[in-house]
């Protein structure tokens, strides 16, 4: 596979302080990378640097096909808070992004809504169901890339396979790149090709059951942590 995004050296600082230090790892186009860590270890900042919203040291690269001006990027943040009170329609939220009505159908089939969500409101969804329309409005640009971060945050434990089922789905029928944060080794073992273990550092990288050893995982959390054997699923 061809290599979409290239990463250098990357450091963050705010106020002084090292976010993220000397960071280099590649992605491969049509791959899923997970991206591990403790909490402060840097793993959102380093997907709002590659974002470009937040200044940087180092190179962040995009590899572009030739015949694109630039690559696409789909953004599903962490759970997002919505006041049940706030008239504004599944529909009119699509529509704002670009979406029309033919558009809205067809994304909302591939999340597995049904099309009468258009004229719910946004704040009486379940958390599955609000999840599914964030994916729903990522694709809206039809992204070469997703990223994710703790896509499951607030899903009950049987909604979070579900969730992750979807984006292994969506990666595969679209031939997309996905870089997802997770919490989960489960997940990681399980839809990722390649694991990115972080504290604000690169503390290990490669094929999940090649890297998440106890002693990289101790280096990684500073404590002992059960390591489980998993299958690898393509």
């Amino acid at each position: 596979m061809s290599e979409i995004l290239s990463v250098k050296n990357l450091s963050v600082l705010f106020n002084s302080q090292k976010v993220l230090d000397d960071l280099s790892f590649s992605v491969s186009k049509g791959d899923i990378l997970a991206v591990i860590g403790p909490n402060g270890a840097g793993k959102s900042v380093l997907f709002r640097a590659i974002l470009g919203l937040v200044p940087y040291k180092g190179e962040i690269e995009w590899r572009r096909a030739v015949s694109e001006a630039s690559v696409r990027v789909g953004y599903v943040p962490q759970k997002i808070s919505v006041d049940r009170d706030l008239p504004l329609t599944v529909s009119e939220l699509l529509n704002y992004g670009g979406a029309s009505k033919k558009e809205m159908k067809e994304l909302l089939g591939e999340v597995g809504l049904e099309k009468e969500i258009l004229e719910k409101r946004i704040g009486i969804l379940s958390g599955g169901q609000w999840q599914r329309l964030l994916i729903a409005w990522a694709l809206i640009s039809n992204p070469e890339v997703l990223l994710f971060d703790e896509p499951t945050a607030g899903i009950d434990i049987g909604g979070e396979e579900t969730i992750y089922n979807l984006i292994k789905r969506l990666q595969r029928e679209r031939n997309m790149t996905v870089l997802l944060i997770s919490h989960d080794l489960h997940i990681v073992y399980q839809y990722a090709k390649d694991v990115l273990c972080l504290n604000k550092e690169k503390i290990c990288l490669g094929p999940p059951h090649e890297v998440l050893d106890k002693e990289s995982l101790a280096k990684l959390y500073g404590h002992e942590t059960a390591v489980y054997p998993h299958t690898h699923h393509k």
